[in-house]
């Protein structure tokens, strides 16, 4: 079986050893790969091991981030401040918990958003929308269930929506922009055939026509 999903492109490169260096023993994640390419299916084994009881929400969240930044130099030690400020992973347990029902529904998706953009609540330092939305998608993405799912919103993807997806901040989105914005990718793959996260990835790739 081929690492790619649909609509991936290329892996993420991603410089193993100098993350071993910077992250906690206790926040690496169990089998991940040490070659320096990662695929978002090498995350979501990590989600599902999350998902089974086998992985923490430390761990995880590693796993995103360390596949989100890829070779960006700053991107351990960025990294390594957000697990500062959760050390014992219940602050980003509170967020996910209710992405680890089969189908989590609009409600469980806003939840979970509100919780990482509320420093009452889950919020952790250097960890803004365009990557705790990361961390939703894998958590959160059901292959083949169809429907909204949640995407990652950065600002490239940000850049090449169109207005009838409803996201009308630059950046900093709050939780109805994003829900809309995963009702508007529902729709075109509905359309297409495809799967909501394809739309993500051609926008990414600027190849969204």
């Amino acid at each position: 079986m081929t690492q790619s999903l649909p609509g991936e492109v290329t892996p993420i490169t991603v410089r193993t050893a100098l993350w071993r260096a910077a992250l906690p023993p206790d926040a690496w994640p169990d089998g991940f790969p040490e070659t320096g390419e990662v695929w978002r299916r090498d995350v979501f084994t990590v989600a599902e091991a999350w998902h089974a009881g086998e992985a923490s929400p430390r761990q995880l969240l590693s796993a995103v981030l360390m596949w989100g930044y890829g070779p960006i130099g700053y991107g351990p030690w960025r990294t390594l401040r957000s697990l500062e400020g959760d050390s014992h992973g219940k602050r980003l347990a509170h967020a996910l918990d209710g992405l680890r029902v089969p189908a989590p529904d609009e409600d469980a998706l806003r939840t979970a958003y509100q919780r990482l953009r509320n420093p009452k609540e889950s919020r952790l330092p250097r960890l803004g929308p365009a990557f705790f939305t990361k961390l939703l998608y894998f958590a959160g993405y059901r292959r083949g269930a169809g429907g909204r799912q949640p995407l990652i919103l950065d600002r490239i993807v940000r850049s090449r929506l169109p207005a009838e997806a409803g996201v009308r901040r630059e950046s900093g989105w709050v939780s109805e922009e994003w829900l809309a914005y995963l009702a508007w990718a529902a729709d075109q793959a509905h359309r297409r055939g495809i799967e909501p996260d394809e739309v993500e990835m051609a926008l990414f790739h600027d190849r969204w026509a």
